[in-house]
């Protein structure tokens, strides 16, 4: 570990100028937030706009109310990469890095409408990537076992779960060819 020292004195203006930045913080948050959840709001209507324009195709002009609120509710800035964040939203896939991607929201909101979840199901997500598809999932289930064969990848999105509150995930590395016997059977299987 690096050790950090404060010098009082000198630089003092700096330690003022922090102890400021740190009140302005929780605001700042707030604000930022506030923005995400605008952008959120409008990418659900997205979703909902592309489910009617491909119910030709899926079968399904409409996802279920608990599908689209969970969609409205799940943070995707915080399971993209920081410099991404602006861009969450889209209703796009974007890189997450080690050559993957997070998917597009409107097909993780079909997948996961597609598996009509209810809140006692036990879900097994083959491909955790970000773990923003584990996380829709948490919010209509009562457990999600994920599978991230990328190591780094399935790290990062154990982080991110519980650092957004996701308890009701489990992030497993490995291959989940066999899916996770230990937990079989699940209600669903999304393979991601």
């Amino acid at each position: 570990r690096t050790r950090r020292t404060i010098r009082v004195g000198r630089r003092r203006p700096l330690l003022t100028a922090a102890v400021v930045l740190a009140l302005a913080g929780p605001a700042a948050a707030q604000r930022d937030e506030s923005s995400y959840a605008d952008a959120r709001g409008r990418m659900v209507e997205a979703v909902a706009r592309m489910a009617r324009d491909t119910a030709r195709e899926t079968g399904r002009a409409s996802f279920a109310p608990a599908v689209m609120d969970a969609m409205g509710r799940v943070p995707r800035h915080r399971f993209v990469p920081p410099a991404l964040a602006p861009r969450a939203y889209e209703n796009n896939p974007l890189p997450i890095g080690q050559g993957q991607t997070i998917s597009q929201p409107y097909i993780v909101a079909l997948s996961t409408d597609l598996i009509e979840p209810k809140a006692g199901d036990v879900v097994l997500e083959v491909g955790t990537g970000s773990g923003y598809q584990a996380a829709v999932l948490a919010e209509l289930v009562k457990t999600v076992y994920s599978i991230e064969i990328v190591e780094p990848l399935g790290r990062e999105a154990e982080r991110r779960l519980a650092a957004s509150g996701y308890r009701n995930v489990v992030v497993r590395i490995g291959d989940g060819y066999a899916g996770w016997p230990e937990h079989a059977p699940f209600d669903a299987i999304v393979v991601t």
